[in-house]
């Protein structure tokens, strides 16, 4: 089993930047793949970005390309979503996932999920 909490959320300015954690326990950190999701107002949980289990590859959504950074820390089991220059639709509930493959983007490859952690951003 795998436990992942999501912290770092919060309301922020339009142009503002926001770091959120996602921290995991109970399971080997390192054989999982992992992705940031977001829900917006249409209650869609979409893929913001990801990271494969070593860290070397990054993928993102082109919504947020150049704007956001995913990293992960093995040894703290934690991963990261650097967000700047937020925008007013960014806001929504960010979720962390953890996949078993390398990499991979549907959220149906996920098997663990946190509970969220809310981001909103005014203008």
């Amino acid at each position: 089993q795998l436990q992942l909490v999501e912290s770092g959320g919060g309301l922020v300015q339009a142009g503002d930047s926001l770091r959120l954690s996602c921290a995991a326990s109970g399971r080997t950190f390192s054989a999982y793949g992992m992705a940031w999701f977001r829900q917006g107002p249409r209650n869609e949980r979409e893929f913001v970005g990801g990271i494969n289990r070593s860290g070397s590859w990054t993928y993102y959504a082109e919504s947020v390309k150049g704007r956001f950074t995913i990293s992960r820390d093995n040894a703290k089991t934690t991963v990261y979503l650097q967000m700047s220059s937020l925008k007013p639709e960014d806001t929504g509930v960010y979720f962390c996932a953890a996949s078993s493959a390398t990499y991979t983007t549907p959220k149906s490859a996920y098997g663990y999920w946190g509970q969220g952690t809310q981001v909103t951003v005014s203008s």
